[in-house]
């Protein structure tokens, strides 16, 4: 995602650092059941989304809408965002929503202490099941300040790490579980975003499925428009509108008069409530 966290070429010399190979993942990631009479309906939006880093301007919004994209990605909060969200305001949430947007709240929140890149924040071994819940509970307050109900997706952001570094990985796991699990005490729908190569395979290959979020958002940057062809892993998971590709990055682009630089995404999730 543009500029927010790593630059593309950044983000290839992590994954050098830490021995990650770009490939194809296996396995099944299964989702947690939700009681259908204690949940609000879930909204999916399916087409092309984008996120940038910080969230446009409304007039830019307007001019946006062009119905190339139909969704948006925004970054609510967390410690390790990468830029400040002047625009991104209830009122900006309400009016960009009545434009016709879906909304995708994303969440930056600690990373792996095995990762290379410097952050604000991270968890370790002994910290995550306690720094997951506060950041999920620091996310449910962000989404719910912006006008985002109980019901939305929070989308948690993971960058690249060595998942065979086991120890590591287990503390990824236990601080998603974690976060998962209190997003949805909160009755908000939990989603992930991650790496194909990395901290996506981490979740769609893990052999205990138990707490892990039910809609997952892969950055695989193949250039095609899709989230089944390109599946990196078995095609019973993720499925009935809980997958979200990342397929392009760092695409400058202008739009009624409004140049900016996003990264494109092909969705098929489910997206923030706005009430």
């Amino acid at each position: 995602m543009s500029r927010h966290r790593l630059s593309r070429k950044g983000r290839y010399i992590a994954w050098a650092t830490t021995g990650v190979v770009v490939a194809a993942g296996a396995g099944i990631a299964a989702q947690t059941s939700m009681a259908a009479t204690t949940w609000p309906a879930q909204k999916t939006y399916t087409g092309r989304a984008f996120d940038t880093c910080t969230a446009p301007s409304l007039a830019a919004m307007k001019a946006w809408n062009t119905k190339f994209y139909g969704a948006a990605a925004v970054y609510i909060g967390g410690k390790n965002r990468g830029c400040a969200q002047p625009n991104l305001t209830k009122s900006w949430v309400k009016s960009v929503s009545t434009a016709g947007w879906k909304l995708i709240p994303l969440y930056v929140g600690a990373q792996p202490p095995c990762q290379k890149s410097a952050n604000p924040e991270k968890f370790t071994t002994a910290t995550a099941a306690s720094v997951g819940a506060s950041n999920a509970k620091d996310a449910v307050a962000k989404a719910s300040a912006l006008g985002m109900k109980a019901g939305s997706a929070i989308y948690l952001d993971m960058e690249p790490y060595s998942i065979t570094d086991k120890a590591c990985n287990d503390a990824v796991l236990t601080y998603v579980r974690s976060f998962s699990k209190t997003l949805r005490n909160a009755t908000y729908r939990s989603g992930f975003y991650g790496f194909s190569s990395s901290s996506a395979k981490a979740i769609a290959t893990a052999t205990n499925k138990t707490d892990l979020p039910g809609n997952l958002w892969y950055a695989l940057w193949d250039k095609k428009n899709t989230t089944t062809t390109d599946w990196p892993w078995k095609p019973d998971q993720f499925t009935g509108h809980s997958r979200g590709h990342q397929y392009m990055v760092d695409s400058k682009e202008t739009r009624g008069g409004y140049t900016i630089t996003v990264d494109r995404n092909a969705w098929d999730a489910p997206v923030a409530l706005i009430g």
